[in-house]
């Protein structure tokens, strides 16, 4: 070991030496050494680099010329290797192929690497590189032809020496940070086979120029902020096979050159906002597989010609003004899988060739992902649309149906019993159609459903107790319908249910106790039918919400606050003279008469004298507590008596007080909580007043309101005390908190300038400055990373729940407070937080959906359009509603976004910074959760959004 640090010595400082030395130890050794001796290999892949070998050509992933014996490929993807890219690999001076792809490499990338002699490929995908790509990487880039750098933290702009490196053929930079328009000069290079620069967050317009590529075989630039027409003279790229435009901003209709893409066989429009009616030509690109429009606006017919793409696998046209009805050319296209046409005008039928085709997947919603083998029909949704007619009566023919999704369309009649032989169908969804006549019992037969939706129909008769045979169910939705009779116990054996709901129907009898056996059981509505008797106790029925059982005025229990009536057995009075002491008979009339009580009556009595004497202790314990609840609030004047001893934290009766850091000694005290005066504001969990502290300094109380949903002590004070550790310059600090079983207090650190609210809407007298705006933009990023790096949800953003700092920093308040109730039951989420209207992520209306941190981003990418336009995110005029996203997306695709500014800025805001922070608003308020950034990501853009001019000012 001792001779290869001589070596490496002798490498930093007399590099010509060395390589005088080759035959002792040659270039490729020693860099590969060095190279290794910067990394870090926890599966020790590269055990077998040896620096003793002569060679490295026996070593894993090392690839040699054989003619010259020396290192022409290294391949080391997936080797779990992490550390700096070492400049010994420049040492390589043979080498062809360099990848490292899937591994953690961090740190810039070299420049020099592409000057190697014959280097021709480098992939350094998958890794967690980070700057900007440098410009002399392209500069003299001599033999290189393959370059990705895909699925990095790069960021800048494209350099524009990617224009000057004629010899490339494949540039893979996709999913990186990278912003800023295309290289002037990009479309000269006319040997490009692949282009990808997607998921990045470049702009500008793609101009003409791109028909010059006569090699171009796939080009992506989808999820982008590209905007302006498509360049028109993109048909000549006659090699073109795939192209993917989808996920930008995109204008104006199909060029015409576009119907010589005769090669191609994917191309993807998808979320962008062109208009028109799609053009008949669209025919003529016969090999076409792959065809996605969605998303747009694009309206007419669907053409005819559609019927010509007879290779096409998947059509998805839908979210867009389509009119008419599904042509019947479309019988042509004999290899189709997968038709999602939904969210547009169609009407009429569905005909009858999508039956008798091999589609896979049908779906007028969403196209989920589907395989390739043709097994039929696997997926059949018609969603959303204004479909009529009855079911077919052998719909149960389709024996591979997974998903049937016929909802909110305007399907008559009853249920086909063959409904019973879908058995590999999951997903059942019925609801929002003109169904009549009972659900039948063959339901029992389709075992593997999980999910069946029937609500808001007009179904009749009784809920058939065979669905039990149905294991697999965890959704049983049959609300809003005309159902009777009682809910059958059968229900108790799906043990999977976690969601059920019998709400507005005609259901009577009593619940079944044996629900409380469901113990995966998430939310159960049974409001607003003829249920009667009492609830049953245990499991989940112990915290159902009141919500979900109201509207039943024969049902009693502490939930619906009603006793349940004590029915106990009458007394038995026995007749002496029944016989004699002998045993023999005799007629009363000859006997003297006496009442002699049974056992069981004076087991009666002995229960109606405990149930007395329990009345009396209960008045007693009242008065008591009543007593007690006088003494805590009396205890929340601390010292504000005279005598010092009447600190709760001396007396137990007063409740218990803890504060995180130092001593409370309040002046104010109960008066403060009263009084209404120095109340600050009142949310979803309770009420928030100003009190202030013997030292002179303030805080806010927050008074919890949800008292009946509130968990017990024990796990009370562990989630408080969880979020009393959350420290952040962005976040509101909690500092203590108060507990009696009656009453809850959460106390904060004070805010001194009000709200974020208060700031944009209620300030006539001064308007904030751009520089404060995207101040408090990028401090409720931060604050909101924070909270999700910690497993937070904040669930409750609005700008009423953002403070605004003594030095103009944004502090998030209220965040957790959800953590507080029994369980994030959806709908006692939304009631708490209804006042938060326009900022609720769609994921809440939907029970199927998981509520993750994108909920959160929904509600930061609402809060970020206000801030920025000064509008409430929910404007009523006389005669309309104004939806703050709906607005900005369309001023986006009209051209004047910039219209979009507070106007009180009056044109004092830099564009530059102004436009893509607007355009992040709407990427976060996006409604597919999936397509929203996470916030670090979200904090990363703001960053680089941010005019370097203004870095002097100081942003956090």
């Amino acid at each position: 070991m001792s001779l290869f640090k001589l070596f490496l010595f002798l490498l930093l400082l007399a590099p010509t030496l060395i390589h005088s030395l080759n035959s002792v130890f040659n270039d490729d050794v020693l860099g590969l050494i060095v190279f290794k001796a910067g990394l870090q290999d926890p599966e020790a892949n590269l055990i077998s680099w040896n620096e003793d070998d002569d060679s490295p050509c026996n070593w894993k992933g090392v690839k040699c010329d054989p003619r010259s014996n020396r290192v022409s490929e290294l391949v080391l993807d997936g080797f779990s290797l992490s550390g700096h890219i070492d400049r010994g690999l420049l040492r390589l001076q043979f080498l062809q192929k360099l990848s490292l792809s899937r591994n953690n490499f961090t740190g810039t990338i070299n420049p020099d690497l592409p000057h190697l002699g014959s280097l021709q490929v480098i992939d350094l995908s998958q890794n967690s590189l980070s700057g900007s790509i440098p410009d002399e990487f392209f500069q003299q880039c001599g033999t290189l032809r393959e370059v990705s750098l895909a699925q990095n933290n790069l960021t800048g702009q494209i350099p524009q020496s990617l224009s000057s490196c004629f010899s490339l053929t494949k540039v893979n930079l996709s999913s990186n940070k990278l912003s800023g328009k295309l290289p002037s000069g990009l479309w000269y290079i006319r040997g490009f086979e692949t282009l990808d620069f997607s998921d990045n967050f470049l702009e500008g317009e793609i101009s003409d120029g791109i028909g010059n590529l006569y090699d171009l075989r796939t080009v992506s630039f989808r999820k982008n902020w590209f905007s302006g027409t498509l360049p028109g003279d993109i048909g000549g790229c006659l090699m073109l096979k795939s192209a993917d435009f989808s996920d930008n901003f995109f204008t104006g209709s199909l060029p015409e050159s576009m119907r010589r893409l005769g090669s191609c066989s994917s191309l993807s429009l998808r979320g962008n906002s062109f208009i028109g009616e799609v053009p008949d030509w669209i025919g003529e690109m016969g090999k076409l597989e792959l065809l996605d429009l969605s998303a747009n606006n694009f309206s007419g017919r669907i053409p005819v010609s559609v019927g010509n793409l007879q290779l096409l696998k998947n059509l998805n046209l839908s979210m867009n003004e389509f009119s008419g009805s599904l042509p019947g050319s479309m019988s042509n296209c004999t290899n189709l899988l997968a038709l999602d046409v939904s969210h547009n005008q169609l009407r009429g039928s569905l005909p009858s060739w999508i039956f008798k085709r091999g589609v896979q997947s049908v779906s007028l919603s969403s196209v989920p992902s589907v395989t390739s083998s043709p097994r039929g029909l696997q997926v059949l949704n018609l969603s959303s649309n204004a479909f009529f007619g009855e079911l077919p009566w052998d719909i149960g023919a389709l024996s591979s149906l997974q998903i049937l999704n016929v909802s909110k369309n305007g399907i008559f009649g009853s249920i086909p019993k063959s409904i019973g032989e879908l058995k590999t169908a999951y997903v059942l969804d019925l609801s929002e159609n003109r169904l009549n006549g009972s659900i039948p019992s063959e339901i029992g037969r389709a075992i593997s459903l999980k999910d069946l939706r029937l609500q808001k129909n007009s179904l009749t008769g009784k809920i058939p107790p065979q669905i039990e045979k149905c294991s697999a169910l965890t959704s049983l939705i049959l609300s809003q319908n005309n159902l009777t009779g009682p809910v059958p116990a059968a229900i108790a054996n799906l043990t999977n249910l976690q969601y059920v709901d019998f709400s507005f129907n005609e259901l009577s009898g009593s619940l079944p106790k044996e629900l409380t056996n469901l113990s995966h059981l998430l939310s159960f509505n049974v409001s607003h039918n003829h249920i009667e008797g009492e609830l049953p106790a245990g499991g989940f029925f112990n915290t159902i919400s009141p919500s979900s059982v109201s509207g039943n005025p024969s049902l009693c229990g502490s939930v619906v606050n009603r006793a349940c009536p004590n029915n106990h057995p009458k007394p038995i009075v026995l007749n002496p003279n029944s016989s004699d002491s002998a045993g023999g008979s005799s007629s009363p009339r000859y006997g003297h008469k006496k009442i002699i009580l049974s056992i069981s009556a004076l087991i009666a009595i002995g229960a109606a004298a405990f149930i007395l004497i329990g009345v009396i202790a209960v008045t007693v314990l009242n008065i008591h507590a009543r007593s007690s609840m006088s003494r805590a609030e009396a205890s929340l004047a601390f010292s504000g008596g005279e005598d010092p001893s009447c600190s709760p934290t001396t007396d137990p009766n007063y409740g218990k007080l803890v504060m995180f850091s130092g001593d409370a000694d309040f002046v104010a005290g109960t008066q403060a909580l009263l009084n209404k005066d120095c109340e600050l504001g009142r949310g979803g969990f309770g009420v928030v007043y100003r009190t202030v502290l013997r030292d002179g300094r303030s805080v806010a109380i927050k008074k919890l309101t949800v008292s009946s949903l509130i968990k017990s002590q024990e796990d009370f004070e562990n989630e408080v005390k969880k979020l009393g550790k959350i420290r952040h310059h962005n976040l509101v600090s909690l500092e203590g908190y108060y507990w009696t079983p009656s009453l809850q207090l959460l106390i904060y650190e004070y805010i001194p300038n009000g709200s974020l609210y208060k700031n944009l809407h209620d300030r006539s007298d001064r308007a904030l400055s751009w520089r404060q705006r995207f101040s408090i933009i990028l401090g409720m990023a931060k604050g909101l990373a924070h909270l999700h790096q910690m497993n937070i949800i904040h669930y409750n953003l609005k700008s009423t729940n953002v403070l605004i700092g003594s030095s103009g920093n944004a502090k998030l308040a209220d965040f957790g407070l959800a953590r507080l109730l029994p369980m994030l039951d959806r709908c006692i989420l939304s009631s708490k937080i209804q006042s938060a209207l326009g900022y609720m992520a769609p994921e809440f209306a939907c029970q199927t959906v998981k509520i993750t941190e994108k909920c959160d981003v929904y509600g930061f990418g609402v809060l970020l359009l206000e801030v920025v336009t000064g509008k409430r995110p929910v404007e009523y005029m006389e005669d309309d509603v104004v939806v703050l996203c709906d607005m900005v997306r369309g001023a986006l695709e009209e051209g004047r976004v910039e219209e979009c500014v507070d106007g009180r800025l009056q044109d004092n805001f830099p564009a530059e910074e102004a436009i893509p922070v607007i355009k992040l608003g709407l990427i976060c308020a996006c409604q597919v959760p999936s397509n929203r950034p996470d916030m670090t990501e979200v904090v990363n853009i703001l960053e680089l959004i941010q005019c370097p001019a203004e870095g002097q000012e100081e942003l956090e």
